[in-house]
């Protein structure tokens, strides 16, 4: 088997060129155990995605090591931008083969296999460096998508890039924020762009608070069909203050609390029994929970129709919206 240890200052995706004058031969280039990412680029094996992972994860991990593959070819005044920048930031939105690739007006964008490039004006994007990889800044990525993304999955991507992580005691974390909805709304006023009346119409609807897509589709359901405005990301606490838990939407007005489970609720036993214990320290307050899956918010859906009707049990009277049946 050949050797495949290489200098150290070649990292972990690198050009033939470079390798070839830092003395690597040949034969070692096209050893099997070198990745062939790119033409011209080799790269060294690495893992994509923990063993177990689930597929979101694993198109995740692809993205990132595709992209990292590409960097000794991006040169100057290129990034990443669009769907991939997006998947970079951690975003939950859907990635094809090929990654894209920007550049500032008026460079060439790149034309190679598996590569999408983009060209966009100066004052239309900005460009950061997220984990050593120079990536339009999440504002700019969600911009940039304007024509491509449906209004509803502009709300859902802006809500994932303005959403306030909380760090794993429950706390508020700001400097994990992506963006904010004021940075949103700056790109927006940044000039004229491809699906600038998408955004301006999904920006209305942006609200920080949704922590996955689920809670936004349901949000935007929910206010389609006339239910009244909830909060979001609520800390309940007992009459001592002490934390119970924290909710994705809450109704406080009528008492009533919506709990949007992803499937890890039902198959983490921990999770589970921290669940249980959760709601019946809700229920022991006087909070009524409504427990929404997938399937109530984007199957059957249901899930409006249920809490509409829970709603009405605590008090609140319908107005004017669509009639769910």
């Amino acid at each position: 088997m050949d050797d495949v240890r290489l200098p150290d200052e070649l990292g972990e995706a690198f050009t033939c060129a470079k390798a070839l004058a830092a003395g690597v031969t040949r034969r070692r280039l096209r050893t099997r155990q070198l990745e062939p990412v790119f033409h011209g680029v080799r790269m060294v094996p690495g893992v994509i995605g923990d063993e177990g992972a689930d597929r979101g994860r694993e198109d995740h991990h692809r993205v990132v090591r595709r992209a990292r593959g590409f960097a000794p070819l991006l040169g100057d005044h290129r990034f990443f931008a669009g769907r991939t920048a997006a998947v970079l930031f951690d975003a939950p939105l859907a990635h094809g083969q090929d990654i894209t690739v920007g550049v500032h007006a008026p460079g060439r964008a790149p034309r190679r296999r598996g590569v999408r490039g983009v060209k966009v004006a100066h004052h239309l994007v900005s460009v950061i460096e997220h984990e050593g990889l120079p990536v339009a800044s999440p504002a700019s990525t969600w911009a940039m998508l304007g024509n491509e993304l449906t209004v509803r999955e502009l709300v859902v991507l802006g809500d994932w890039f303005v959403r306030m992580p909380r760090t794993r005691h429950g706390a508020p974390a700001p400097e994990l924020r992506r963006a904010t909805p004021a940075q949103l709304r700056r790109v927006i006023a940044a000039g004229q762009r491809p699906g600038i009346e998408r955004l301006r119409e999904a920006v209305e609807l942006v609200r920080v608070g949704s922590s996955s897509p689920l809670e936004t589709e349901y949000r935007l359901d929910a206010t389609a069909a006339g239910l009244p405005d909830p909060d979001l990301d609520v800390e309940i606490r007992d009459p001592r203050g002490r934390l119970i838990g924290i909710t994705e939407v809450a109704y406080r007005d009528y008492r009533t609390l919506v709990e949007i489970e992803g499937d890890h609720h039902r198959t983490d036993r921990r999770q589970w029994d921290r669940d249980i214990e959760k709601y019946n320290a809700y229920a022991a307050l006087g909070w009524q929970v409504v427990r929404l899956t997938s399937t109530h918010v984007r199957g059957a859906k249901r899930g409006v129709s249920l809490v509409r009707d829970a709603l009405v049990r605590n008090g609140w009277r319908p107005g004017r919206g669509i009639d769910l049946g």
